[in-house]
């Protein structure tokens, strides 16, 4: 009999999980808390009405029908490693003979959180966010400001990608309307070099493309807090803004601290290089957001690491089903690379990478956003196994 491997969590790392387990042979059941996949790497065009809600989601009943996994859908509400069982809310109990975590985390708390809007929070908020920018252009302008946090007890979970691309969407969107000279854009930052990870270098690009556009920069000073008027750094000074969209750090998930799990400092889960759980004989694994990475100090927790670590466990645990001691580690595959999209302008986007070897900005004008796009389409034929899959493409 197939031995059952329980998976946590219905984002890209836990559904790549599940395919590659479910191609293992093994019995293979996820258990998520919302019945779609949210593709938040093309969320970012809900703001700007180029994407609807139905664009960027993925039903996962039809996922795990093409795939071959069992879908449940409730909220975990505590692991215990040591019975080997998964507690959901409403007192329903799940065994397991190997669990893979893949829950993501919670959001760095900030004062005055409801007085902003993330375009990588709860998935609803996208819709919020462009009512808020229509509401704007409604009136005939106004104040936008975008930022990113980060989290000192570890910085892995910093998401700074996204914000840079909304407002480089937004300046792209109000110019092709003929309306850019009516809003102010801000972009704020509470590091002195936001987006360091690229690379110096590809920092920089940035930092100069944010201002060829007339997007002013508040870097190095931390929030105090978020208010209605906008937000108030540690100096007391305030950036106004109409609309504020920030997007916090990652922190632990708050499940981890009711189960008996190995945590680091920030509350995510602790892991071998081979992404197994200390302590729990390899029956537990933990991936992406859920995990604490080692490596280069550049190290970033992306998407496309996520669906490598998700198919790095089904290999191990193939492996130790197997009897076989090899295990294949998720170090030597850490990089950064993602497609920074700018709109459908003449530069559309940038293709960015950084290893220990090198970081690279390569300009895609005209092209970009169109890759972008094809990237988007891809990702969903492929999860529903109407394309072939392309190693290496699945997550930007």
């Amino acid at each position: 009999m197939a031995k059952k491997v329980l998976v946590l969590g219905g984002g890209i790392g836990g559904v790549e999980a599940a395919f590659a387990l479910c191609h293992k042979c093994f019995d293979v059941e996820l258990i998520s808390n919302r019945d779609y996949l949210y593709i938040y790497p093309i969320s970012i065009w809900i703001p700007t009405g180029e994407y609807k809600w139905e664009d960027v989601i993925l039903p996962l009943d039809e996922v795990a029908k093409a795939n071959g996994f069992k879908l449940t859908i409730g909220e975990v509400e505590r692991i215990s490693t040591k019975e080997k069982k998964v507690y959901l809310k409403g007192g329903e109990e799940k065994e397991y003979d190997y669990l893979v975590i893949a829950l993501g985390g919670s959001k760095v708390k900030h004062k005055g959180s409801e007085n902003f809007l993330s375009i990588c929070g709860k998935p609803e908020e996208s819709l919020k966010i462009k009512e808020k920018i229509d509401h704007l252009m409604e009136k005939g302008g106004g104040i936008i400001a975008a930022g990113f946090g980060g989290n000192p007890k570890d910085p892995t979970g910093v998401r700074g990608g996204p914000a840079f691309e909304f407002v480089f969407n937004l300046d792209c969107y109000f110019k092709k309307r003929g309306i850019r000279d009516k809003f102010q854009l801000h972009f704020f930052a509470p590091m002195p070099k936001p987006g360091i990870r690229l690379g110096e270098k590809n920092a920089e690009r940035a930092y100069k493309m944010l201002d060829k556009l007339g997007i002013k920069r508040h870097f190095g000073k931390k929030i105090k807090e978020f208010t209605p008027e906008g937000v108030v750094f540690e100096d007391d000074s305030l950036l106004k803004s109409d609309l504020t969209m920030f997007i916090p750090a990652t922190d632990g998930h708050p499940v981890f601290k009711n189960s008996d799990l190995p945590l680091n400092e920030a509350g995510f889960v602790k892991i071998e290089p081979t992404c197994a759980v200390p302590g729990t004989d390899e029956t537990v694994w933990a991936i992406g957001d859920s995990a604490a990475f080692e490596g280069p100090k550049w190290k970033a927790k992306q998407g496309h690491i996520a669906e490598v670590m998700g198919r790095i466990v089904a290999r191990n645990i193939e492996a130790k089903e197997r009897g076989d001691e090899k295990r294949e580690e998720y170090i030597h595959h850490l990089h950064i690379l993602c497609l920074m999209d700018m709109g459908p302008c003449w530069m559309s986007g940038a293709l960015v990478y950084r290893d220990d070897k090198r970081s690279i900005m390569l300009p895609l004008p005209f092209i970009g956003h169109t890759l972008k796009k094809l990237w988007g389409w891809y990702y969903k034929a492929s999860k529903l196994k109407k394309v072939p899959r392309i190693p290496g493409f699945d997550a930007p």
